[in-house]
């Protein structure tokens, strides 16, 4: 019971570090350099969790008879953020100019809101069925997704206010988005998915895999390469590793 519980509180701090990007937004001064740690956090974090963790706990669950099972769910988890990041306001901060946020007023409505909500709600399911997996993992996976979403947080805040022009709107469409990654452990919850057997585990995992692939190879490298402050970000890498082996050391 206490794994349920831990899962669906982890889905609620998913949330929360989108939150606390769009306060970035409204209240720092110098967000570029918060958003150039974070991503480079991120980035340190997720590799090494994938390396490991992740991949050694879907080797013990699926072994050599199912790698086909992890190929093809890997695929469908990096092809399934691919999809729905369409959808998305583009937010890679080079292209993130005022004149192309507000160009972007159709994305920033009723399609986007939803794309964004069903892009947290399998994260949250992701993290979820980490966490009954195990703890160490999901928490791992939870801290390297969630400082992936500082920085978009930062930049949904801004589309959203871009379209509206209102503190109060940017506000609750920001709680109702950060409040989706909640939704996808509720969902997980519900369905009874507390007992997992190998194979579903190894499924889940790999889809997990192939979302966090995604976040590496799509979002946070292109990212990197084009950060000004190197220095910052590759701080923020080393960071990570290193947060990441002090949990398996403890």
């Amino acid at each position: 019971m206490r794994r349920i519980q831990l899962g669906l509180l982890t889905t609620l701090l998913l949330g929360i570090f989108i939150i606390i990007g769009a306060l970035i937004a409204f209240l720092v001064k110098k967000k570029q350099k918060v958003v150039d740690f974070s991503i480079g956090l991120a980035f340190g974090v997720i590799v090494s969790l994938i390396f490991s963790d992740l991949l050694p706990e879907i080797i013990d669950n699926l072994g050599l008879k199912y790698l086909y099972v992890f190929i093809i769910c890997t695929f469908i988890g990096y092809i399934a953020l691919r999809l729905l990041d369409n959808f998305i306001p583009d937010h890679e901060e080079e292209k993130m100019t005022s004149k192309e946020l507000k160009n972007n007023l159709v994305h920033i409505g009723i399609v986007t809101s939803l794309a964004i909500v069903l892009h947290n709600i399998i994260e949250g399911m992701a993290v979820y069925s980490a966490i009954l997996t195990d703890t160490s993992l999901g928490l791992a996976i939870t801290l390297g997704i969630g400082f992936h979403n500082i920085p978009l947080g930062i930049v949904i805040a801004g589309a959203f206010y871009q379209s509206n022009q209102s503190t109060s709107k940017t506000s609750l469409s920001i709680l109702l988005v950060s409040l989706s990654t909640f939704v996808g452990g509720i969902i997980m919850f519900f369905l009874n998915l507390n007992t997992i057997n190998s194979l579903v585990l190894g499924i889940l995992l790999s889809i997990t895999l192939g979302m966090l692939f995604f976040i590496v190879i799509s979002e946070l490298l292109p990212r990197i390469r084009l950060t000004k402050d190197k220095k910052t970000t590759y701080l923020g890498v080393v960071l990570g590793i290193i947060l990441i082996f002090l949990t398996i050391f403890f």
